[in-house]
Parts: structure tokens; C-alpha cells; sequence
């Protein structure tokens, strides 16, 4: 979605007895062995983010950091898992907006809670999502597809092999005002040869499906869904810049910890892993991935989630999008 971006001791003596002994445990940790626990399988963009991000940290700490990848159940059971462990900064969750965004809208039940089960530590990385359309379409801009859409209402399909481009998709036909047949697919790989033969119409990927499905041939980028255009697509112009202001939505990567992990420990992760993603050599890799680094405070984070679980609310309710 569009991106938005104390309390006093009784005593002083007291409130500088009590902060030795934090500091001293921010400066020893980690003295041991980090688990990232990644929701989705082996080889899935988040997956490869985060062992770029394990690698950097491990040598930064020389502790091992370990990807641990519970995938399944739309990441239900990662999150869960990390719910449950132990809260002392040793077992994170690297996670992607499914589990923090979309999941709390798209069940009406859910082992966790988003905002209550979790310490936010930052946010690292976002990718927008770009609009493709079928060649045979004959349109080389938004306005144009939209404009095919009104004129043929409900004689187009879309497809999606993901909630997120789904979400986007569904958040097109709000904003343009625009009628189309959803289409699911297990992963938007699979709906690259129905988008090429033309049995859909558009699509609107993650920008990393979205270049694999544009090296096909049969398939016209017309927009990025984000404020500016995106320098690993030269010449896509941004959705404002097609003409579609509203048409802002990213999928982003983030760590949580277990509720109850130490103030202290939290801040020292947001540090580190702040200082791990920002290297010169972390920093290139993530981005060119097909998205930017944006990390964030501890608090900047859980303000962001709760303005990202309202947007895609407001989509997943309009669409009437459910996971049963």
C-alpha cells in the first residue's frame, strides 16, 4: 500500500540503576546462534533477501545467523511459530507484508495477532508492482487499457498468482473504475503463458515476476506501481505519471520479534540490522532485486503496519477477497 511515512522513572538514581544492566546485554548480544524465520520456501524473493541479510549479520555479530524457512498456510505458520518462542532477540521473523498486512483482512480468524503478538524491529526493503498487459491488446499506455476495460466490460480476465497481485489488481479496477475476471494461478510464473496467448488480458506482478514474464516477449509493461519510476525498468512510467495518482502499492520485507523481547535488544537489532542492510554490498544486492531499501525505526515500523492492515483492508473487503 501507500507508504506513510517515556515514561519517567519515580526516581532518577533508579532509572540509572536499571539501565546498566540493559546496556551491558544490548553490547553482549548475540552470544549465540539467530534463527530468521522465513514464511515462505526455499528460493521465494523474501528468502533471498533474507539470506543476504544472514550473511552480513553473521559476519557483523560472528555469531551463525541462520534462515529457517517455515513456509505454508500464507505464512501463518512462521508467524505463529516466532509467537510462541521465546522472547530474548534469539528467534526473528523475516517476514513479508502477507504476514502483517493482508493476512489480518483475508481470514476471519488467526492464531496471531499482528500488532499485539509483536515487537517490530524495522522495515528493510519494499518492491512495487507493474502493470502488464497482452500485446495483442494494442495498448501502450494505462489510460489506454482502461479505456479498452470500460469500453468491454467483463469480456477481460486478469490473473494473479499471489494475494498481493491480486490486491493490486483489484486496487486498479477501483481506482480506473473498470470491470475484469479474476483468474488464480499457484504463482504468477504460471500465468505468463495464458498472459502471452492472450486468455488474460493484464497482470499486475511483483517487479521481479514481472521482468521474468517481460523476457517472454508477448507482454507490455505500462506502469510501476509507486510514486517515481524504477531505474531497473527504463522507460515504465509511474502509475501518477500514467495518470493514475492513486495506483500505490508496494509488498515490503520486515523483522518482528516475539512480544516481550527487551526494549534494549529491540533497539540493538534495529541497529544492526539497519548497519547490515545499508553496506555498500547489501544495499546493491537488495536493490537490485527490483525494489528499494527503506528501513525504519522500531516505532516507525508499527505505525506502518497499522496503516498497511487498513489499506489492504479497505481492497480485500471491496474485493471480497477470502481465504478460507
Amino acid at each position: 500500500m501507500k507508504t506513510k511515512l517515556g515514561r519517567r522513572a519515580a526516581l532518577a538514581g533508579l532509572g540509572t540503576a536499571t539501565m546498566a544492566p540493559m546496556d551491558a546485554r544490548a553490547q553482549a548480544f548475540p552470544a549465540g546462534r539467530v534463527t530468521l524465520v522465513v514464511p515462505f520456501p526455499p528460493g521465494a524473493s523474501t528468502d533471498v533477501t533474507m539470506r543476504v541479510m544472514a550473511d552480513k549479520l553473521s559476519q557483523m555479530w560472528n555469531q551463525p545467523v541462520i534462515v529457517e524457512n517455515k513456509g505454508g498456510a500464507n505464512g501463518i505458520i512462521a508467524a505463529e511459530a516466532v509467537m510462541r518462542a521465546k522472547p530474548d532477540g534469539y528467534t526473528l521473523l523475516a517476514t513479508s507484508s502477507m504476514t502483517h498486512a493482508g493476512n489480518p483482512s483475508l481470514y476471519d480468524k488467526l492464531p496471531y495477532d499482528a500488532i499485539k503478538d509483536f515487537e517490530p524491529i524495522t522495515r528493510m526493503s519494499f518492491v512495487p508492482m507493474v502493470v502488464l498487459v497482452h500485446k495483442g491488446l494494442n495498448v501502450k499506455t494505462l489510460a489506454e487499457l482502461t479505456a479498452k476495460l470500460k469500453a468491454e466490460p467483463g469480456k477481460h480476465n486478469y490473473g494473479s498468482g499471489s494475494v498481493s497481485s491480486r490486491v493490486a489488481a483489484e486496487l486498479y479496477k477501483m481506482l480506473a473504475g473498470v470491470d475484469a475476471v479474476y483468474v488464480g494461478y499457484r504463482n504468477n510464473q504460471l500465468a505468463a503463458p495464458d498472459l502471452n496467448a492472450g486468455t488474460i488480458s493484464f497482470m499486475v506482478p511483483d517487479v521481479p515476476s514481472g521482468k521474468m514474464i517481460l523476457n517472454s516477449g508477448w507482454a507490455e509493461p505500462l506502469a510501476v506501481t509507486q510514486a517515481e519510476p524504477l531505474t531497473s525498468l527504463p522507460g515504465v512510467p509511474s502509475a501518477p505519471q500514467a495518470g493514475l495518482h492513486g495506483l500505490l502499492f508496494t509488498t515490503w520485507s520486515a523483522f518482528y520479534a516475539p512480544k516481550g523481547t527487551p526494549r534494549d535488544i529491540v533497539q540493538k537489532l534495529n541497529k544492526d540490522i539497519i548497519a547490515a542492510g545499508t553496506s555498500p554490498e547489501v544495499a546493491a544486492r537488495l536493490e537490485g532485486m527490483g525494489g528499494g531499501i527503506s528501513f525504519t525505526t522500531p516505532e516507525g515500523l508499527a505505525e506502518f503496519t497499522r496503516s498497511e492492515i487498513e489499506g489492504w483492508r479497505k481492497v480485500i473487503r471491496a474485493a471480497n477477497i477470502r481465504i478460507e
